[in-house]
């Protein structure tokens, strides 16, 4: 679908864009994550042609894909109805369909068909988000970039729009997802792309960028009771401490103890004290964590290791 290669881009001679690198397939849900500043925004204007890239490829596979964007900001007439401003952006786009039609699908897809005929000035920020949605829809774009879709939404709010991101997925449309809010790119991303001054640091799917991470060292035990402390999964020679949680314990390992060490001791001792468990499992790494553990230094990883 889309591959960028060697992006730069700098602003009065400060470097924004170093050599930016980014892959994306059809059928993605990129999720787009990094610092305020860091250069995400100049990367999805530098796609749709609203700035000038200073050096550097941007190859999509067919020449003529349609791109809709949503800013984080979307540009509303609060004097409109949805169905004026939407037929508004049909006439700018010079759909060649019925406008009053195509109006009405899109408003459909978003779930705003019965507010439609409102004033924008008296819609929510959900509702706002939902039009800047549909207006980027406008044209069937193969390719749908959205800036903070659920930015200041409250977490209904979120979910109505994350579920409007699954189904157009669904129906094979190809999506940037660029939010803070990484609970988000979790439930809804395939890929995640990590940026860094400039630079995409780490770019995979999500399971294979957690897959790089072993945790902490960690095994979750469930159980189906709040153990003691004088269970004898407490007390084997590999941890070096313990938590007890509801139903369950989570060992943590000894320094030189890899996890696979930790977690063959639990398992052994869990059957030898005949103690059947409802699961265990390695304690990962949240994509938070290490979006958080790069970016503070905590997580070390070598630009050449950054695709996967």
């Amino acid at each position: 679908m889309l591959t960028i290669t060697g992006l730069k881009k700098s602003y009065k001679g400060f470097p924004v864009l170093r050599e930016l690198n980014m892959h994306i397939e059809k059928g993605d849900i990129y999720g787009f994550i990094g610092t305020n500043g860091c250069g995400k925004t100049t990367t999805m204007n530098i796609i749709c042609s609203i700035i000038a890239k200073d050096d550097g490829d941007i190859v999509f596979e067919n020449e003529n894909t349609k791109i809709g964007y949503l800013p984080e900001t979307p540009a509303l007439y609060g004097y409109m109805t949805a169905y004026e401003y939407l037929n508004f952006i049909g006439a700018c786009c010079e759909y060649e369909g019925d406008i009053n039609e195509r109006t009405s699908q899109v408003l459909a897809l978003v779930g705003m068909t019965e507010s439609g005929r409102r004033k924008i000035k008296g819609y929510s920020r959900g509702m706002n988000q939902r039009i800047g949605i549909a207006a980027a829809l406008y044209t069937n774009p193969e390719l749908l970039i959205l800036d903070e879709p659920t930015s200041a939404l409250d977490p209904e709010g979120r979910a109505e729009i994350i579920e409007i991101v699954r189904r157009l997925a669904a129906d094979g449309t190809t999506i940037i997802l660029c939010t803070h809010i990484l609970t988000d790119i979790e439930r809804v991303a395939n890929k995640v792309g990590i940026l860094k001054d400039g630079r995409m640091v780490i770019e995979g799917k999500i399971s294979d960028v957690k897959g790089m991470f072993m945790g902490t060292n960690a095994v979750n035990i469930k159980l189906a009771y709040t153990p003691v402390d004088t269970h004898p999964i407490c007390h084997i020679d590999n941890i070096e401490r313990y938590e007890i949680v509801n139903n369950g314990v989570t060992l943590f390992a000894k320094p030189g103890i890899t996890e696979a060490q930790l977690f063959y001791k639990a398992v052994t001792t869990l059957a030898e004290n005949q103690i059947l468990p409802e699961a265990v499992q390695l304690q990962r790494l949240s994509l938070e964590q290490i979006y958080m553990g790069i970016n503070s230094g905590a997580l070390n990883l070598s630009l050449e290791r950054s695709s996967i």
